[in-house]
């Protein structure tokens, strides 16, 4: 994950209400369904659990992941956009 991906992140564990709004843009939903791509959801599940307990390596590689595909990268770029307006 790169810098600005993960000051995103910070930013939407700071505000909720934020969040709320991210996951119910299309972008939002768009970024739920290559996150639960392929295992149905059971990945980004222990990535969330393993978050809430201090470990975010999990969803660090989940990110990287979606990134990796050009779709997903532009996804995520236009998040950080999104997030920083």
């Amino acid at each position: 994950m790169d810098e600005k991906t993960a000051r995103m992140v910070e930013q939407l564990k700071s505000n909720p209400a934020m969040l709320q709004a991210l996951m119910q843009s299309r972008d939002g939903q768009a970024l739920m369904q290559m996150l639960t791509q392929g295992d149905r959801g059971a990945g980004l599940q222990r990535a969330v659990q393993s978050a809430a307990k201090g470990d975010t390596s999990e969803m660090v590689r989940l990110v990287n992941q979606v990134m990796q595909s050009p779709g997903g990268a532009e996804l995520v770029q236009r998040i950080n956009k999104a997030v920083q307006k």
